[in-house]
Order: structure tokens, then C-alpha cells, then sequence
């Protein structure tokens, strides 16, 4: 890869510190090897999540200096709501804390028990509030997302012929909404390209199914589509971004991963009598219409960060960065999902380590191993995330992939950091096949990958 540098200079620092290998022992086994039970302050490179995570810029934090913490219609909701008008078109904007909100706040308007949600890939807390309302989330993921060394460049994609003939199956009354996940978290970070956005608009239109978009990384798609679908090379990143809104009826949006924030979120509907539904719960639950749980000093951090991860400087930084530490780990025999996303990079887990099977969670021991190695903490996308129940039979359905996600946090590490990740995965790959898997010995029913607590098995397998 060509040199390329950071468009920005670093104005703040935070000391991070990596405790001794004992100490890191002693710290996951305190953790029931719960990487999300470690303490930050044991963490050397946090690579858990891009959510939240992001370092805000000096124009952000000026902003919050402008808070306007009055509880009703303060003027930062002003400059939130004309921002997200002006970028995602919509004519109801409703802020609340964070993403899962957002969808707990539509779902439990529009889902009744026994509906389906079609998504592209619904991730974890987008599944879960489906499950909770009693609906069934389906995914319908294009085929070639379906082979991890395709070098496809719109993986995340619906698979539009299934999607059309799902519907026919179910029946348009069983399905209040379908949803775009953009770019497709669980896929390893992939695109939709903007022509299976207009397909699979044209097919939700045959039968009135609305089209909502899960936007937390709407810009990292957009510079995708940018930078690889015929037609859209000489467009601005802000003209694609909204085309792309166009064909929707709605966006859902963790502000915490592109919006540049520490916390935040919203919901962006057309449909007034469903605005007033989900604005009378929102006032039980979050807060007034014009704050939704956040204060005046985060509204106007979302409304600038908007616009910040609309610059075509941050997003091609953005995106090699990511790429970087792909290739990084594939030059030293570590698979991933390829090509590499927006916001991460997914190890293949089941790959590296075949002798471990599904059921003893390949993933985590891939996690673990990074974190006894290196002060390094990650994430399982796998079975501990993704095993479900088959309905009729009550027999475990684990995850099409075990994966590792390597989420790179917005403006906060150096590619140095990022080379440390790599070096340790080196010595990791040398003594893969002393790895061991795992049992769960405590879980709860929804998203059971953050409470969770297991036991390392005694024996490496020699054969699955």
C-alpha cells in the first residue's frame, strides 16, 4: 500500500499502559473470559468497538461549549435537526442516547409477535429488539457474501431475488418494515452498492413494505460506493449520501459510530401519525421530543460530526487505515473477511483454528489469546453472539462464520498501534494449535455476549 497520513494533527494525548502478561492472566480469569467484564484501564489497545469510541474534534468539543441545556426546544436541537435534513432528507428527526433505543422505539410501534424483519444482516442489538417484540429477524445476505475470500465489492448487499420471494412466501402483512444495514456490520464491514438500494426499494413498493436504513456507518458506505460503483466517481460524498436516503422511509442511527460521537442517536422518519406514536413513548421512556435523553452539548456534537465524516480526506484515511492492519494480518497467514470494511477487521476464526468447532467458540479463544498477548481486546461475532434455537426442534444453529472483529476506533490510533495488533496475532499463529475452546457456564436470554461468563477448556482437541 502507497504511504499515506493521518489528516490531522494530535492536539490531546491519554497514557495507556500495558500491564505484564501475569497481571493480564489474572485479569481475564477475574473476567470469567469476559473480555467485556476487563477494565478499561487494563486494556493497552481497545479494539472492542468503533461505537462511542472515536476521539471528537476541536471544532466538536467547541461546540459543546455552546450547549443550550434548556429542556424544551433548546437551539442545539435546532442545529441537530437542520443538519440531519439537510443530509438524510427526512422530515421527522427524533434524538435519543444511542442506537438501541432508536429500535426499541420503532419496534415496539410496528412489530407485532409473529412478524419477520428482513434485513440485509441484522447485528446484535437490532435482533435482539426483534426478538423481544416477539418478531423473527431474518437475514438475506447476496451469495457472494458467502465466501470470505471473494474480492466482491458490495458483500453487504440483500440478496434482492430472496428477499422478493420471502415475502411471497410469508405474505406482505407479516412484515411491517425491511431493513438495510449500511455498511453490513456482520459481514465484515461490506457495502451496499447504491444499485441493490434502488432494487431493493423497487421490490418493498411492489407489496407497501416500507424500507428503513440502519445508518451507523452510512458515511463509510457512501465513500464505497464512491470509490467502486460504476457511475459514482465524480459525485460528492454528500450527493451519494443522499440519494442514498432517498429511497428510504426511514433511518435508524447509532451517532456513536459516524456521527463522531461519544453518545447519541436518532430516528428519521416521513410518516407523521408514526412520528407521534414513537414521540409519546419517547417522552415516557428517554425524555422531551427535543432532547431524547441527551444534553444540549451532545445535540451539537452530532450536528457537526455529521458533517465531519462527510470529508472525503477523513473517510479515504479512514477506510486504508483499516485496510492497513488487513493486509498486515495477512501477510503473516492470518484470514479475515476480504476484502476489508469501513470500520474493521474481521478475523476468520473457524479458518485459523479448525480444530475448534462451533460449540466451543473458536472466536473467543481467538480473543482471549489476543488479549493474553498483547493487551489487546476484541470481539467475538460468532456462535456466542449469533447461535440461535431452531424453533421446532430446540437444536443449536450456530453462526455461518466464527469471527474475531477488530473495530478500529475513529481518530484514535496510529498505524503503530495497529502493527502491535499484527505482531501479536504473528505469535499467536505460532501456537494456534495449543489454543482451547469454551464453555458457557452463565448467560442471560438477549444478548448474552456481554454478561457472560465461561470456563476454558482443560485439553486442546485433535480432531472436530
Amino acid at each position: 500500500m502507497e504511504h499515506f497520513a493521518e489528516p490531522y494533527r494530535i492536539k490531546v494525548v491519554e497514557p495507556i499502559n500495558l500491564i505484564s502478561r501475569e497481571e493480564r492472566e489474572q485479569r481475564i480469569r477475574e473476567a470469567h473470559f469476559n473480555i467485556f467484564n476487563v477494565k478499561s484501564r487494563h486494556v493497552f489497545i481497545d479494539l472492542l468497538t468503533d461505537s462511542g469510541t472515536g476521539a471528537m474534534s476541536d471544532n466538536q468539543w467547541a461546540g459543546m461549549m455552546l450547549g443550550d441545556e434548556a429542556y424544551a426546544q433548546c437551539a442545539n436541537y435546532e442545529h441537530f435537526e437542520s443538519t440531519l435534513r439537510d443530509v438524510f432528507g427526512f422530515k421527522y428527526f427524533i434524538p435519543v442516547h444511542q442506537g438501541r433505543v432508536a429500535e426499541n422505539l420503532l419496534f415496539s410501534n410496528i412489530v407485532k409477535p409473529g412478524d419477520y424483519i428482513p434485513n440485509n444482516t441484522h447485528f446484535d442489538t437490532t435482533r435482539a429488539n426483534t426478538l423481544h417484540k416477539g418478531g423473527y429477524p431474518v437475514d438475506l445476505i447476496c451469495s457472494e457474501a458467502r465466501d470470505p475470500h471473494s474480492q466482491y465489492p458490495f458483500k453487504g448487499n440483500m440478496d434482492v431475488a430472496r428477499l422478493e420471494e420471502f415475502i411471497r412466501e410469508k405474505g406482505a402483512a407479516k412484515i411491517p418494515a425491511c431493513f438495510l444495514t449500511v455498511t453490513n456490520n456482520s459481514t465484515g464491514g461490506q457495502p451496499v452498492s447504491m444499485a441493490n438500494i434502488r432494487a431493493t426499494k423497487e421490490v418493498l413498493d411492489k407489496f407497501g413494505i416500507p424500507l428503513y436504513f440502519d445508518a451507523a456507518r452510512f458515511a463509510e458506505n457512501a465513500y464505497f460506493i464512491q470509490q467502486r460503483e460504476a457511475g459514482y466517481k465524480d459525485r460528492t460524498i454528500i450527493d451519494i449520501v443522499r440519494e442514498m436516503f432517498s429511497y428510504g422511509d426511514g433511518v435508524l442511527m447509532s451517532a456513536k459510530k459516524d456521527g463522531l460521537v461519544n453518545m447519541g442517536g436518532f430516528i428519521g422518519i416521513n410518516d407523521a401519525e408514526l412520528e407521534e406514536k414513537i414521540t409519546n413513548l419517547m417522552i415516557l421512556i428517554e425524555g422531551f421530543r427535543t432532547y431524547g435523553g441527551l444534553a444540549g452539548r451532545d445535540l451539537e456534537a452530532i450536528a457537526r460530526g455529521i458533517y465531519e465524516a462527510l470529508d472525503p480526506r477523513y473517510l479515504e484515511f479512514r477506510t486504508k487505515q483499516v485496510k492497513l492492519l488487513g493486509e498486515e494480518l495477512m501477510k503473516r497467514g492470518v484470514p479475515i473477511i476480504e476484502p476489508t470494511g469501513g470500520h474493521a477487521v474481521f478475523i476468520n476464526a473457524g479458518e485459523f483454528l479448525p480444530n475448534i468447532p462451533p460449540s466451543e467458540f473458536p472466536g473467543q479463544s481467538v480473543v482471549i489469546a489476543l488479549y493474553r498477548e498483547g493487551g489487546i481486546r476484541s470481539c467475538e461475532i460468532g456462535s456466542i453472539m449469533f447461535e440461535s434455537k431452531d424453533p421446532t426442534t430446540g437444536k443449536s444453529e450456530y453462526a455461518p462464520y466464527e469471527l474475531v472483529r477488530l473495530a478500529v476506533p475513529r481518530r484514535v490510533y496510529t498505524n503503530a498501534h495497529l502493527m502491535h495488533v499484527a505482531l501479536c496475532m504473528e505469535k499467536i499463529r505460532d501456537y494456534k494449535d495449543k489454543l482451547v475452546g469454551f464453555d458457557i457456564v452463565h448467560q442471560s436470554k438477549y444478548l448474552r455476549h456481554f454478561t457472560l461468563k465461561l470456563e476454558e477448556k482443560k485439553s486442546v482437541r485433535t480432531s472436530v
